[in-house]
């Protein structure tokens, strides 16, 4: 997914996009989704979270 796409999402959340980066941005999203903020930490393998909308670009 762009960065744009993660930005329009993160604002439909109210969250700010800034200067953050992907990471730091989707971490934020799965945050105020109520979900575990587990992406690109290594997790992908263990997290549990197989219907996670970013689990295809996870590592």
């Amino acid at each position: 997914m762009k960065l744009d796409d993660i930005k329009k999402i993160a604002e439909q959340h109210g969250i700010k996009p800034g200067k953050l980066r992907k990471a730091e941005l989707i971490r934020a999203i799965q945050q105020a989704e109520g979900n575990p903020a587990c992406y690109d930490t290594g997790q992908s393998a263990t997290c549990g979270q197989e219907l996670c909308s970013w689990r295809d670009d996870c590592e």
